[in-house]
């Protein structure tokens, strides 16, 4: 069974990402070192990790199987989640998978090495209601194709 599993510290898609889930009767673990209310619905879990490099990750990492679903802006989360059978939603709405994340690790590593030599790169654009709306979107129709089992 689909799960979906929300790297929730400054997630902007929290909420969309729970509304989506609920809808489509998916069990939610929202992974964070804290500050989320409890929320009532019995499909969402907040699960508290101890704060430190890289624990929301681990703890998504080790608990997310085949056909299930990671939300994370963060590219090597996402390239982890993959090597375990998941599909990796971002807030903007791009959808990671085994077909895409090699060139966008490639180009995550390589920004950064021209960063660290003092190449100034600029930041991401800020983020949209476009953002928003592919975000939900495509995490709906990945959700229902994976719950159907046309993974």
């Amino acid at each position: 069974m689909t799960k979906l599993f929300v790297d929730s510290d400054g997630c902007p898609v929290r909420e969309e990402s729970i509304k989506v889930a609920c809808r489509n009767n998916v069990e939610t673990f929202l992974v964070c070192a804290g500050g989320i209310r409890p929320y009532e619905n019995p499909l969402v879990q907040i699960i508290f990790v101890k704060e430190g490099l890289d624990s929301a990750d681990d703890w998504i990492v080790e608990n997310i199987e085949v056909n299930d679903i990671a939300v994370t802006p963060d590219i090597p989360l996402a390239g982890r989640c993959i090597s375990k059978g998941a599909v990796v939603v971002k807030p903007n709405g791009d959808i990671l998978s085994d077909n895409n994340i090699g060139p966008i690790l490639a180009s995550r590593n390589l920004n950064m090495s021209l960063r660290e030599s003092g190449i100034e790169l600029g930041g991401p654009p800020p983020y949209s209601k476009s953002d928003r709306s592919n975000f939900s979107s495509n995490l709906e129709n990945i959700m229902k194709k994976l719950i159907s089992g046309n993974s």
